[in-house]
């Protein structure tokens, strides 16, 4: 077998580990990101800072055409075989930081608060490996880096890359996504779907208004905007198969200015998520129906808007080997544990419409620690080691899918 291929921990290493100073560089930029956060389509000063290290290191790096995001190839590509694709995701939240840190967000209401950051400079870190490992002769085939813009904007800037050529030329791609339940030093692995579809629902409601005190004559929009909210997702509920996880969350509810005044207008928006791909296809059909019968039963005018989001991430069995195999090979099979598909949504999932992959759970909880944390709060926060973690996690991968077959 090649000897860049599968081994045990404790055999001959496998090269592409990270180096102190490499380390306490990347932790440091990390940290520059942090506090600098941008949101998505807007991450010009995100897109540099990458740029300029990479170019620094002696690699290519090519701008998306919007102007945020690049994309950049690591070695020679043997043209007999595909690339291996690393994706990192660039944009941040707009939330504010609450954390009492040195390098918390230095922008108003604006906060890495998803972990991108991290993502951004594992992939970095990966990158500037693999480019030494390249001028060494150990990098058997080239490996492309995507830093994508605009994850957390729908329906994504993954699709602007994929229109863009970020995947020509690619086989297989791989991600990972920041885990507060999980402690660094490990990664949450699946076979099939690790993430859910995610849709935006807008709805607004019209009638002619009137006072409190003859409801019969006119149209209540608060009650009707009140039994939307309430009996859209029971609807849903009993019409599609309780395991496809379809579900409507509501995140806003407005309605009137006054106590004793009927309004003329109400609005609610929310979030569509779907743990199946098929009902998340049926699901515009299935939520468009259900709030029609409830709003013409209260006798109000709905306007809908469905936005189409994402399809669930379903990671590749064969990818997801990969990234077992290379975990494995770094860190021991114990540093892997069964995860769980959640009910987020992740734009991943459009490269893998054209090209198998898959995404791991990094770990970022400081073992040990008992505080409960969770993405997209204001106070979200990793331990930093996970930034070696995901560095070696893709060095190793991309090695060994680069390793020529024996």
């Amino acid at each position: 077998m090649n000897q860049l291929k599968s081994r045990e921990p404790g055999s001959v290493a496998l090269p592409g580990t990270l180096s102190a100073s490499l380390r306490a560089e990347l932790i440091a930029f990390r940290r520059d990101l942090h506090m600098h956060p941008e949101l998505g389509n807007q991450e010009f000063r995100t897109t540099a800072a990458v740029k300029d290290r990479l170019e620094a290191a002696g690699l290519a790096p090519r701008v998306l055409p919007a102007g945020t995001g690049l994309v950049c190839d690591v070695g020679t590509w043997d043209r007999k075989r595909p690339m291996l694709a690393i994706r990192a995701d660039l944009d941040a939240l707009p939330i504010p930081d609450v954390k009492t840190v040195a390098y918390r967000s230095t922008v108003p209401h604006r906060a890495h608060a998803c972990g991108h950051d991290v993502h951004t400079t594992t992939v970095l870190g990966a990158g500037l490996v693999l480019a030494d490992l390249d001028r060494q002769g150990l990098l058997p085939n080239a490996v492309r880096l995507i830093f994508q813009p605009a994850e957390e904007v729908l329906p994504g800037g993954a699709a602007d890359a994929v229109e863009a050529g970020a995947l020509d030329g690619v086989g297989r791609i791989i991600a990972v996504h920041c885990d507060p339940k999980v402690d660094a030093g490990r990664i949450g692995m699946r076979h099939g779907a690790i993430t859910s579809a995610c849709d935006r629902l807008e709805i607004t409601l019209d009638g002619p208004g009137g006072h409190t005190a003859r409801p019969h004559l006119t149209t209540d929009l608060v009650t009707a905007a009140a039994r939307i909210a309430v009996d859209v997702p029971a609807v849903l509920a009993r019409r599609v198969d309780a395991r496809s996880g379809l579900s409507v969350t509501w995140g806003r509810i407005e309605s009137g200015h006054a106590c004793n005044v009927i309004p003329q207008h109400a609005a609610l928006s929310g979030t569509v998520r779907c743990l199946d791909l098929e009902t998340w296809r049926d699901a515009p059909d299935l939520v468009h129906a259900a709030v029609d019968e409830i709003a013409t039963l209260h006798r109000a005018k709905s306007t809908i808007t469905y936005v189409r989001g994402v399809p669930p991430v379903v990671n590749d069995p064969a990818v997801a080997d990969l990234l077992t195999e290379a975990m494995t090979a770094r860190r021991g099979p114990y540093a892997i544990e069964d995860t769980e598909q959640s009910l987020g949504g992740e734009d991943f999932s459009w490269y893998l419409e054209h090209v198998p992959g898959a995404m791991a759970r990094l770990g970022v909880r400081t073992p040990g620690d008992t505080t409960r944390r969770d993405l997209h709060a204001g106070d979200f926060d990793v331990d930093e080691h996970a930034i070696q973690v995901g560095v070696e996690l893709f060095t190793a991968a991309a090695l060994i899918d680069a390793a020529p077959t024996p």
